[in-house]
């Protein structure tokens, strides 16, 4: 039976936000370090709480696997010499391996004889591998680091104390001035010291100390007591996972417990109550039946039972606080217009090399009508998308936005609605800062949808006009988020949006408005391509997309997103089909040989039936002629498909066919018709860039 490992690291109290991912990553390490030792193990468990990092693993072997292998040396007739006797090469080879010369054999490799030993190393015991784990701890990284006491040496928090036990044996480590033991320590203030007689006993020994160490124990725990509080009281609370997920962080024993505010406190809209229990003061809140927010909130304290009135009374004075501040700016904020606040946006920098808020709104303006217009908006939804235009960054300006920033947009459709603006207007205010987050919600009105992706298209080409552009991991403006939000809008709403001939739209709107503001839109426009491109290539990278196809589509002769994402869908759907390599190599066949071309635009691919010579040249003809006349009038897969039925034509064609015959004129108008047909599939993708078998 092998034998239970444990490592501990006990520290100060560790930022919730890092308690799990450092937590995953010490497992990591460690078993990654097993790995390479070749010491084998069993299962692995690993826990965390705000003062201590662990991982447990069961079944460790005894010792490493024994390495036997077999080396091969210099030649034969290296490593003897012309008396038979071994070679300073011989010698030094099986020197090198700790062996001597009467372990050589000779063998034979691709006809040619070769020194061979068999080199047996026995493996190391495990408290002799694990002794080296040091490393492992040492070297984790973390999103911020400090130094304590006169050392060089950095950690998420300053280390207190080791345990690295296997069974009943101390395996020596050494961090700084900290050596390893069995001792482990309970919960700051309820529990004490704990001597571990072996390493299977860590979550007993803990539990007795108010430790918790599992993190899923520990929110099952707090789950079943707000459940238990819910179902007393006829609540109903929302567990937001990401919550949830901090508060178990932040405690190590977890006792829930309810507190209550006044209700006059209710007159506020229900997000300013939830922003000031949920973000600042991490309380879950409560619902009645009907789904009315009731003044009540549910905390998590990191203790027992004991003195509990003391802590929901000190709870509640802390969130009263809160919430009084939340009421003064809500009835203060409600004594100005929202043309008041407008005002106020022109003394506001959005950016110092791109001027103001006002400005910017400004431009907005242009951009988002522009759009509105390029997508059919109606002029019912086209007149609301021009008032909230005008008004959609006023909040800023407000107190309580100032005070709570995770409200804004939210407060902009509130006080909007209490200043008498349509509730389509209202609702575009508040949805023009969506998705917040990568996958977060999407905005649910057409107007919306527009306002939001107008307001993310002036910030990336106002950011690259002044050559602020992300390289690397630099983003400071998060405008690769913002890029990534109009990918994700586009594709909802289903638009054809060509992200070229928009962008050169703007350019010309915003110069013929005198709305630039000093900035030069037609700078780094190829930069600003690439940049959609690359968010385009990591959205259909993480849908699973095969590379080869995302090449194939990025490399087509169209920025329309809609068709990229059409064209993409379509190889990808189409690929493991029987047809799809003889389609795509007829196809390609053709886009190599159209290279060859050289004809300036459109007009001068007229093809002159009179000077085919065979059969196949006029049936592919016809059959171009008719793809290439419905190409519009149809989707990208029925161009895809069309396309596909060509392929018995095309093969006919070249099996006829000289297309580089020595005639010019014939030469020239085979290549017209290539030409032509090359960008029917280029309208698709470049599809010299997949790979098939």
């Amino acid at each position: 039976m092998g034998q239970t490992f444990l490592l501990e690291i006990g520290l100060e109290e560790i930022p919730a936000q890092i308690v799990t991912p450092s937590r995953d990553q010490l497992a990591r390490r460690v078993t990654d370090f097993l790995k390479a030792k070749h010491l084998a193990y069993g299962d692995v468990h690993s826990f965390a709480t705000p003062r201590r990092l662990a991982v447990m693993l069961t079944n460790v072997a005894e010792k490493q696997a024994d390495d036997k292998q077999e080396v091969r040396g210099p030649a034969k007739q290296t490593a003897l010499d012309q008396a038979g006797q071994w070679t300073k090469a011989a010698q030094g080879f099986v020197r090198g391996q700790g062996l001597t010369t009467a372990d050589i054999t000779f063998k034979k490799q691709k006809g040619k004889e070769y020194v061979f030993v068999n080199k047996f190393t026995p493996g190391k015991s495990a408290k002799e591998v694990l002794s080296g784990l040091t490393t492992a701890i040492t070297k984790m990284t973390f999103p911020t680091r400090m130094r304590w006491g006169n050392y060089d040496f950095e950690y998420i928090r300053p280390l207190h104390w080791l345990v690295a036990l296997l069974d009943q044996t101390v395996v020596p480590l050494k961090i700084l001035n900290i050596t390893s033991g069995r001792t482990t320590y309970g919960h700051r203030f309820l529990g004490g010291p704990v001597t571990l007689a072996q390493a299977s006993d860590y979550q007993t020994a803990l539990k007795k100390q108010y430790v918790i160490a599992d993190s899923s124990q520990r929110k099952a725990m707090i789950k079943e007591q707000i459940h238990t509080l819910a179902a007393q009281n006829d609540w109903v609370v929302e567990l937001d996972p990401t919550l949830l997920e901090e508060v178990n962080n932040l405690v190590e024993y977890p006792t829930a417990f309810a507190g209550h505010f006044d209700s006059k406190y209710l007159n506020m809209p229900d997000e300013v109550l939830i922003t000031s229990m949920k973000v600042h003061q991490r309380f879950f809140y409560a619902r009645n039946q009907a789904g009315k927010l009731l003044p009540v909130f549910i905390s998590v304290r990191n203790g027992n039972q004991q003195h509990l009135a003391n802590v929901v009374k000190g709870n509640e004075k802390v969130l009263t606080a809160r919430l009084e501040d939340a009421q003064f700016f809500y009835n203060e904020d409600q004594t100005h217009t929202i043309a008041e606040y407008v005002e106020r946006l022109k003394k506001v920098t959005f950016h110092e090399k791109i001027g103001t808020m006002y400005e910017k709104m400004q431009r907005v303006q242009l951009i988002s009508q522009a759009l509105g217009k390029y997508v059919e908006l109606n002029q019912a939804q086209l007149a609301d998308l021009k008032r909230a235009s005008a008004i959609y960054k006023f909040d800023l300006m407000t107190g309580m936005v100032d005070e709570f920033p995770e409200l804004q947009g939210i407060m902009g459709e509130k006080y909007a609605l209490l200043q008498g603006e349509k509730p389509t207007v209202a609702t575009a205010i508040r949805e023009h800062y969506l998705p917040k987050v990568a996958e977060g919600a999407l905005p649910q009105t057409d107007v919306g949808a527009v306002l939001a992706v107008a307001d993310k298209l002036d910030s990336i080409i106002s950011f690259f006009a002044v050559g602020l552009i992300p390289n690397g991991t630099n983003d400071p403006y998060a405008l690769r988020r913002q890029a990534a939000g109009i990918i994700r809008i586009v594709k909802a709403e289903g638009w054809h949006l060509d992200v070229a001939a928009f962008r050169q739209q703007i350019t010309d709107l915003l110069t013929t408005h005198q709305a630039t503001f000093g900035l030069d839109f037609s700078t780094n426009v190829s930069d600003f391509l690439d940049f959609i491109n690359d968010r385009m290539r990591q959205w259909f990278g993480q849908r699973q997309i095969r590379y080869d196809i995302i090449d194939a589509v990025l490399a087509g002769h169209g920025h329309d997103l809609k068709q990229m994402f059409a064209a993409a869908k379509v190889l990808q759907q189409n690929k493991d089909k029987p047809a799809f390599k003889a389609t795509i190599e007829a196809l390609t066949r053709v886009l190599r040989l159209s290279q060859k071309a050289k004809f300036n635009g459109q007009a001068s691919l007229t093809v002159d039936p009179a000077l085919f010579e065979n059969q196949a040249e006029k049936d592919l003809y016809q059959a171009v002629e008719k793809v290439r006349h419905q190409a519009a009038q149809r989707t990208i897969e029925e161009n895809y498909h069309a396309l596909e039925q060509l392929r018995p034509l095309i093969a006919a064609y070249f099996d006829a066919t000289m297309v580089m015959v020595d005639d010019q004129a014939v030469r020239d108008n085979r290549l017209k018709q290539l030409a032509i047909l090359a960008q029917l599939i280029f309208s698709i993708a470049d599809l010299n860039r997949l790979i098939v078998k």
